[in-house]
């Protein structure tokens, strides 16, 4: 096959290119995005930084559709990059005109791609090997050959766009309920070495909002903390974790959405951080990933009136953007935006503004166009180029960086990946185990009137009910691989009155009662409160397992039994289960603090909160 066998011959270029620059004198570049490093520390001089002259010489062939097909990254329907299946190919011919991904890229010379489970990228890993293989075949085709960065959004957890045989990591709050830097590398360094070997070589992790916000309702668990210096270092490590394994880590969502009731995917939040509480808060995270060598940064669609008192949102905001990340923050790495899709890019700005607007706050990659939207943008910033509201300098200063990474990455000496070698790394025991092991530290028992362990040697029935089909099915399983007898009572994350009937009347008839809450903290889900409530008015055992952020236990703090396992992966239910015999002592503390319900400034549970059965 054609990418088993060639070498791009734009590596033969560069390093005709390097031959010549180095008879020559080095000339310093004043440009910032050229003339520092993606730390952001100065180099005396830009030809000494690996790859410049590959960077350089290629974007000066550009010509202005090439340069602006560098800034585009966004998705194509199809399991394969030639897809012809009739639906992928109707997809696609709906949104731009293209049968799939490889004409896609070729037509649009786009910087990159994203994949999803949901437009059938992601199926499996030999799969997502060998479509990335045929998306670098697109791009090498076009007439630069310039390789294509790959990306998707593995930050484990409840974010986890490969599933297994992969190896599934417990997600961000796991890691901080488990305190330890090195698991926090190690599950970077494994997500990053299996999705490198299908092809993906970016990943948007890690997350680095510090949640402070008990009602974030699209942060929460995805965050490690609401503790800035905790935050901070399992960001760092996390960024370590990724460059080892040669896969590019973005920190997000700059300048920090951990403050905040308002989903951005559907409306503009606002903070209200002070500029000193952001300094204290939300800065340090991206300052020690800026300070690591984080490879890029993505922005946020929130408005921080504290940073920039126009109201932009911080994907638009050139105070922002350039005046404090690129500037204050010293970072000059590749700045790409969040999906241009969602309502707080969208709620503010016409469809051929956003991008152009993004561009002058200082963005280097525009992400995931709207549905429908893709030729407007990419048309828009043609004519913004084409009439000066963005100069063909700072066009080619982004472009440069997006270029200079795909350099750091290797993808222009080699950017192919081994289909068949796919087993050998992904999904691997030595990575199955590692991620169990890190997931047993993390997970965390909060309440514990002597209900646990439960005893491996008595054979009891065993009631699992509230959410989640595949979450309380499979503790049903791992319970019956240990003696239990267990009765499954799915109830969904709004049980009905005759379904927490029969859940009552089921635990009166069973030993021991597990009742999973998904977000019950939330409004929404108040009936999941009164199952809990009802259970525990049995007067039977009953063990409360809060699947997402450990809030839950704020409305019933009557109940015996709680633990929290932020996240429901296999290897995170399989833990609760060990934690449950007695298996693993609970060893996970809160990395968030626990108000009551009836008042946000009192405290239930503290940060740094955990029962252990060791004494």
């Amino acid at each position: 096959m054609r990418h088993q066998f060639r070498r791009p011959a734009a590596l033969v270029i560069a390093l005709l290119v390097a031959l010549a620059l180095a008879v020559v004198p080095s000339t310093t570049v004043t440009t910032a995005g050229a003339a520092a490093g993606s730390s952001g520390k100065p180099a005396a001089h830009a030809a000494e930084k690996p790859g410049h002259a590959w960077v350089r010489s290629t974007v000066s062939r550009m010509g202005l559709r090439e340069l602006v097909g560098q800034l585009f990254m966004t998705y194509a329907y199809g399991d394969t990059a030639d897809t012809q299946d009739p639906d992928h190919v109707a997809a696609n011919q709906e949104l731009y005109g293209v049968d799939n991904a490889a004409q896609l890229v070729e037509r649009y010379k786009l910087g990159g791609v994203i994949y999803y489970n949901w437009s059938d990228n992601a199926n499996n890993p030999q799969q997502i090997a060998a479509l990335s293989n045929g998306v670098q075949d697109a791009a090498l085709s076009t007439r630069l050959e310039v390789p294509a960065l790959v990306a998707t959004d593995q930050e484990g957890g409840i974010v986890a766009r490969v599933g297994p045989p992969a190896t599934v990591l417990p997600g961000n709050m796991a890691l901080g309920a488990g305190r330890s830097a090195d698991d926090a590398e190690t599950a970077a360094a494994i997500i990053g070495e299996e999705l490198r070997a299908i092809g993906v070589n970016w990943n948007f992790a890690p997350v680095a909002d510090v949640n402070v916000n008990p009602a974030n309702p699209v942060i929460g668990v995805r965050s490690f903390s609401e503790d800035p210096a905790l935050a901070s270092d399992l960001t760092a490590a996390q960024v370590r974790g990724y460059s080892g394994s040669d896969v590019a880590g973005a920190a997000k969502h700059f300048p920090g959405h951990g403050d905040t009731s308002v989903d951005s995917h559907f409306g503009l939040p606002e903070i209200d951080h002070t500029r000193a509480e952001w300094e204290a808060v939300d800065r340090p995270p991206f300052q020690a990933a800026i300070d690591e060598g984080v490879r890029a940064i993505m922005t946020a669609h929130i408005v921080v009136d504290s940073l920039d008192p126009s109201g932009a949102p911080a994907t638009m905001s050139r105070p922002i953007i350039t005046g404090i990340l690129r500037e204050e923050m010293g970072y000059d790495g590749v700045i790409v935006t969040d999906a241009l899709d969602m309502g707080g890019a969208t709620e503010t700005y016409p469809s051929n503004r956003v991008p152009v607007a993004a561009l002058q706050a200082g963005v280097d990659m525009l992400l995931k166009p709207p549905d429908g939207e893709f030729l407007t943008m990419y048309d828009a910033v043609l004519d913004a180029v084409r009439n000066g509201e963005v100069s063909k300098k700072r066009l080619r200063t982004s472009v440069q960086r997006i270029l200079q990474l795909k350099w750091d990455l290797g993808l222009v000496e080699d950017p192919y990946v081994d289909v068949d070698a796919v087993p050998e790394v992904v999904g691997t025991d030595e990575h199955l185990a590692a991620a169990q092991a890190l997931t047993d530290r993390s997970t965390t028992l909060v309440k514990n009137d002597g209900t646990l362990p439960l005893d491996p040697e008595a054979s009891q029935s065993v009631l699992v009910t509230g959410w989640g089909v595949g979450t309380t099915a499979t503790i049903a399983d791992k319970l019956s691989e240990r003696g239990a007898d267990p009765t499954v009572l799915e109830t969904g994350a709004a049980p009905t009155a005759a379904q927490i009937a029969a859940a009552e009347a089921a635990a009166e008839e069973h030993d021991v009662t597990v009742v999973v809450s998904y977000r019950a903290w939330m409004n929404d889900n108040a009936a999941q409160r009164e199952l809990v409530r009802r259970l525990t008015a049995t007067g039977k055992p009953v063990i409360a397992v809060a699947a997402r952020e450990a809030h839950d236990i704020a409305y019933y703090p009557e109940v015996p039994a709680y633990l929290s396992t932020y996240s429901w992966t296999g290897v995170s239910l399989e833990s609760l289960v060990r934690v449950l015999y007695g298996e693993v002592d609970p060893t996970g503390t809160l990395p968030v603090t626990i108000p009551t319900a009836e008042d946000p400034d009192t405290v239930l549970y503290p940060f740094g909160h955990g029962l252990g059965y060791g004494g």
